[in-house]
């Protein structure tokens, strides 16, 4: 690498890179690739130096099978301490969490992020452990934060409302489309799916009586569908008390747009926010940020990158959907934000004047809606790391 011809920054960069992979090779004797299937796990061993990393053949993915490689490992490497990888996935992370009890660490790789070359044809088992493990030597692999149990429940309890939001839509959709193919349509102005729009429904008279079961089976999907989301919702406030970030998230309830779902999807999908050094490095972990093609002198950027954790990302841009009015602070913004530290009422009423101000400079300027909209969450992400920032420290809460 040619210092003399890169600026301070590259240099600096580069040598920060390989400082980090120096230290990791020199922090561990042994790395172990584990390529992870709901049954097997393929395992592969790279030594510390530039030896050819091994295959060790496949085992069943099984806590006491798991226990007898690492003593196996650990036998075969005098006590070594290892570095095992494998990649995030369905298997969730209880194989982490096993190897950190067994005494030894282990990283929960981003795949997107892991080097391919371009000629690769051939994927097995065997060659994805081999790979896992000859990279996580040479530190090229992304590790992914793995939440705490706490963490993970809160996260399966909002994951499961929102599945369940999506079902509601589809039978909302599927009777909206039945009743239409028939000539009936409720009126665009009248709001639907209250009491007056499910009588309406009921109302319907159709030529066969087949016709008119599959109406009200329509009609009860829907309807036990808007209880399962009502019933998961009051439960999302009911554990909401005995969670360690309960406080935090009373705290961003202080922001326009943000409600108790909004603010424990956001904290039970990204935790520790305050974890993140800059707004920015926040918004690019959310794929908020515009993606971009530049070669020589010529560059290009289109739309936002799309990468990181989507249900975070979707319930921000519904939250910048509030921006669209006047600033203001109104009886309903009030009570939402009572039980809010006073710094975060600070910093949602500075989100406001911000946002809602460029909202409409960005409109007038000639963007669409949807562009509009997105930016607008992008600078909200700012908002909410600052306030997580001035609470975290206060209450001491740790995420992971």
């Amino acid at each position: 690498m040619n210092e003399i011809s890169m600026g301070a920054n590259e240099t600096r960069i580069a040598q920060a890179v390989l400082e980090q992979r120096s230290s990791t090779v020199a922090e561990y004797g042994v790395y172990v690739g584990l390529d992870v299937h709901k049954d097997t796990i393929a395992v592969a061993v790279a030594p510390a130096g530039r030896s050819t990393p091994v295959s060790w053949g496949e085992v069943a993915n099984k806590p006491k099978t798991i226990v007898k490689l690492v003593d196996r490992l650990t036998t075969a490497f005098d006590g070594q301490v290892m570095l095992f990888c494998y990649e995030a996935g369905p298997c969730g992370y209880a194989l982490y969490r096993q190897l950190l009890g067994l005494g030894h660490d282990c990283q929960v790789v981003a795949p997107s992020l892991i080097p391919r070359k371009p000629g690769e044809r051939i994927k097995t088992d065997r060659r994805d452990a081999l790979k896992l493990a000859a990279t996580l030597r040479s530190g090229d692999l992304t590790a992914v934060w793995v939440p705490d149990a706490e963490q993970e429940a809160m996260r399966d309890l909002t994951r499961a409302r929102a599945d369940l939001k999506a079902q509601e839509r589809k039978a909302r959709q599927q009777l909206g489309a039945f009743v239409l193919r028939h000539g009936h349509a409720w009126p665009s102005n009248k709001t639907r799916w209250t009491k007056s729009h499910y009588h309406w429904l009921e109302s319907l008279r159709f030529a066969h009586d087949w016709q008119q079961v599959v109406l009200q089976e329509y009609i009860d999907a829907a309807r036990a569908a808007t209880q399962r989301v009502a019933d998961l919702t009051a439960q999302l406030e009911r554990v909401l008390p005995q969670w360690s970030l309960a406080p935090v998230v009373q705290s961003l309830k202080a922001l326009r747009g943000v409600d108790t779902v909004a603010a424990m999807v956001l904290l039970a999908e990204l935790g520790d926010i305050s974890r993140f050094d800059s707004p920015r490095q926040l918004m690019g972990y959310l794929g908020l940020v515009p993606s971009e093609h530049s070669t020589g002198t010529r560059r290009r950027q289109g739309g936002i990158t799309k990468c990181g954790n989507t249900h975070a990302r979707r319930m921000l841009v519904e939250s910048a959907w509030s921006y669209r009015f006047p600033a203001r602070q109104t009886m309903h913004l009030k009570r939402k934000a009572q039980h809010a530290s006073e710094p975060a009422k600070a910093i949602a009423w500075r989100a406001q004047k911000r946002l809602c101000g460029r909202y409409r400079s960005l409109l007038h300027a000639g963007k669409n809606t949807k562009q509009v909209t997105v930016a607008v969450a992008r600078e909200l992400v700012g908002f909410i790391w600052d306030i997580v920032c001035h609470e975290m420290p206060r209450h001491g809460h740790a995420a992971g």
